[in-house]
């Protein structure tokens, strides 16, 4: 199989803050990057926001602002959303590449869906409607309590968060369960992980998953 032999496959990681998305990636980097990998070329990373030079100054614009109007938020995540896609993932999809996102238009739906501020069903049209409908192949969730995930967020920085890090653990429970409520809703999609482990069994469960979904795509006619 050559890079260009199909359509790509995209696949976003979802989670909570302290669900160990970025320990977990950066090991997933390392591994299909390596030889052990069942990739024969390296897999695209990217995140959201902040995998383009726009998304680097929405992310830090949106993380360290005291307060965002809810629909200016939305709109920014929604214009990045539609520069990443259009500039970043779909040119590679479209070249046959597999694509891994640290976070796609389900974080946007759980984090400001969780509010109550805006209603999911329009955060999530503003979103396809700015990707043209682009939807992952695949969604892994790591998931874990807030309260967990608070302790492990803690134990690495310290007492430093950001606007979204400090909302409370009520705020981050809710976050959760919209993931897992998606997630139930749509099993073709989404893997469900328990990140609540060690790090070694969460990436155990993570290379299986991968493993498994490389290994559908490559048989794809």
């Amino acid at each position: 199989m050559t890079a260009s032999s199909r359509h790509g496959l995209f696949i976003s990681v979802e989670g909570g803050d302290g669900a160990g998305k970025t320990t977990q990636l950066g090991l997933l980097r390392d591994w299909l990057s390596g030889p052990g990998s069942p990739l024969r070329y390296p897999p695209v990373f990217t995140r959201e926001p902040g995998g383009t030079q726009l998304g680097a100054a929405v992310r830090e614009t949106l993380l360290h602002s005291e307060h965002v109007d809810p629909r200016a938020e939305a709109l920014l995540y929604a214009g990045d959303r539609a520069h990443h896609v259009a500039t970043v993932v779909r040119p590679a999809l479209e070249r046959g590449e597999v694509v891994i996102t640290d976070r796609y238009l389900d974080s946007s739906i759980a984090y400001q869906g969780s509010r109550g501020e805006l209603s999911p069903t329009d955060i999530e049209e503003i979103s396809l409607w700015a990707t043209q409908g682009l939807m992952p192949d695949i969604t892994v969730l790591l998931d874990i309590s807030a309260a967990d995930a608070r302790a492990r967020r803690l134990a690495g920085r310290g007492e430093t968060e950001d606007r979204i890090e400090a909302a409370g653990d009520d705020f981050h429970e809710s976050v959760r369960q919209v993931f897992r409520e998606r997630a139930a809703a749509e099993p073709h999609r989404w893997r469900v992980i328990d990140a609540s482990r060690s790090v070694e069994e969460v990436f155990s469960a993570l290379k299986l998953v991968f493993t498994t979904e490389i290994e559908k795509w490559a048989e794809r006619p």
